[in-house]
């Protein structure tokens, strides 16, 4: 069945790509800075931007926000680039509304992750700065107000998500910080100390600099007044010591009905808070085996993105790591460990490419969760390793095996830039994920998925007891004799946001069989068929409140 699949596939995708850049047919102009774009004298400049899918003003369409960063040497008098935030206008356009929605602001901004803080039923922001993070709570009429804790501290944050860990109802936040990083004391290429890298002098970090602490906040909020305690050092999270943290991805490994935490972590073992339903978290990433390489070696971990790639009802794990390694793809061994599967499953042939933002799409609809990386090297002004690289798009067979399709999917998948982050959603709600990439000193990149695949169900769940935007929630799909499995989180891939809404792949079938919800706090909800086509709005307790068809 699923190489008939296939075969249809193929021959349907070859009149054209399967993906084509869009951004700038889409008013997607603005230039995100992050550093000198020909040299790199320091570790901050190297780090680029996330991007996020979110819709802020339930419309129904999905809507961009874009964070950049700065220059060390300054503007010569010009205005410094701010984030941007641009209105979905319908027809695969979109506005820049940032000045009137309060977030146009400059500053060395590095990530964003969203989730409904207050329950209102409109999505906020989390902010990650070289500096202070900002926390933005939208006021339901088209602005944000700045409501950052203000004990937040200088810091370096770079990947967050927020998670309801401890199931009050209320989302929490974790922030993942990277280096101490002050230039007083860093060397240069140029200066008199410089670091190298294969015989070049290249900036120095992350080794050799001092890492930073991952931060968890409980949010206390009442009565309107948001407010969030720094609780890292009571719940654990402190207990590691300080890392290179990086991207935060929120899932529940052991399937306990609670979420846990992995920090991918550059040039380190990474993380992997288990949550132990008491408020605290242990970290168990060494004995569960996803913390170092399948042969015990530190990676440079980069990305990370989560989803069922087997079809057995259990979330596995795939990580990007720095160039001259491949990437990770841990198997849950459904046992409370994982298994390395990355040179059985084909994600090992290439070794070239430095991987940032990584996510599970199924582009064609299959039901088997894909792969897409984006990569871009660090050094520009060096001679031994390519700055600008293709993205990849890996196929998943069904069987355990990815194949690189890049090639096929055309010239926007091919194109060289020095990726950064990276988001998944259906912007023009025509039931086919697309792809937002963030690119070192250029503009956007907007992938829309043009495929003639299979069939899809789009869910879209609202919290009642649990939080609002559902994070935590998990739905399985029964389609045939399959169980396909998806959950909803906050941030994750590299620095970013994709869409909170769960696209389900059906192949040739035209209807969900069975849909099962497992919302945070346990509680199942268990619904009937549902068809092919269409966007499904299910609510806590209540079952099925909306349905909209795909755009044509």
């Amino acid at each position: 069945m699923k190489a008939a699949f296939l075969l249809a596939l193929a021959a349907s995708a070859a009149s054209g790509p399967y993906f084509v850049d869009e951004a700038v047919k889409a008013g997607l102009k603005d230039i995100f800075v992050c550093g000198d774009e020909h040299q790199k004298n320091y570790i901050v400049e190297t780090l680029g931007t996330g991007v996020a899918f979110l819709d802020f003003d339930n419309d129904g369409l999905l809507d961009i926000f874009a964070v950049t960063a700065s220059k060390l040497e300054g503007f010569a008098g010009d205005a410094a680039p701010v984030n941007h935030l641009y209105r979905n206008k319908g027809d695969r356009t979109f506005e820049d509304v940032s000045k009137k929605a309060g977030l146009d602001r400059a500053g060395w901004g590095q990530g964003v992750c969203a989730g409904d803080i207050d329950n209102d039923g409109f999505v906020d922001l989390y902010v990650t700065y070289w500096g202070n993070d900002v926390m933005y709570r939208n006021r339901g009429d088209g602005t944000f107000e700045d409501v950052t804790p203000p004990n937040i501290g200088n810091r370096w944050g770079t990947g967050c998500a927020f998670l309801d860990y401890d199931h009050d109802g209320r989302l929490d936040l974790i922030v993942a910080n990277y280096v101490d990083f002050d230039l007083r004391s860093t060397p240069r290429p140029d200066g008199p100390k410089p670091c190298q890298w294969k015989s070049e002098k290249v900036m120095c970090g992350p080794q050799g600099l001092k890492p930073g602490l991952n931060r968890l906040w409980h949010n206390d909020s009442a009565s309107g007044q948001i407010r969030f305690t720094d609780v890292s050092k009571a719940a654990g999270i402190e207990k590691p010591g300080p890392h290179y943290g990086l991207s935060v991805t929120t899932f529940d490994y052991d399937r306990d009905g609670w979420s846990d935490i992995y920090v991918a972590v550059d040039s380190q073992a990474s993380l992997l808070y288990r949550n132990r339903h008491d408020g605290t978290f242990e970290e168990t990433a060494l004995e569960t085996g996803v913390a170092l390489s399948e042969d015990g070696r530190e990676q440079a971990g980069m990305g990370t993105a989560v989803a069922d790639y087997d079809g057995d009802g259990w979330p596995d794990l795939v990580k990007t790591n720095f160039v001259d390694d491949v990437p990770n793809l841990y198997r849950n061994n459904r046992d409370g460990t994982f298994s390395e599967t990355t040179v059985h499953s084909g994600l090992a042939r290439s070794s070239q490419f430095l991987g940032w933002g990584v996510g599970f799409v199924d582009y064609d609809n299959d039901g088997w969760p894909d792969i897409f990386m984006v990569n871009g090297h660090v050094y520009p002004g060096v001679q031994t390793g390519e700055y600008r690289q293709r993205r990849i798009l890996y196929r998943n067979s069904g069987e355990g095996k990815f194949a690189d399709v890049s090639t096929d999917a055309g010239p926007a998948v091919m194109e060289r830039t020095s990726a950064r982050g990276l988001a998944i959603g259906d912007y023009d709600n025509d039931g086919r994920p697309d792809l937002l990439i963030s690119n070192m000193n250029e503009h956007l990149s907007l992938l829309h998925n043009s495929l003639a695949g299979g069939k899809s169900l789009t869910l879209k769940l609202i919290g009642r007891k649990s939080n609002r935007s559902a994070i935590g929630a998990v739905a399985r799909v029964t389609v045939g004799k399959r169980v396909v499995t998806s959950e909803v989180r906050s941030g994750s891939t590299f620095m970013s946001q994709s869409d909170f809404r769960l696209q389900f792949g059906l192949g040739r079938q035209t209807q969900a069989d069975a849909v099962e919800i497992q919302w945070p706090g346990g509680a199942l909800q268990r619904l009937g068929m549902l068809s092919a086509g269409q966007i499904v709005t299910i609510e806590e307790g209540k079952g099925v409140t909306a349905r909209v068809a795909y755009t044509k």
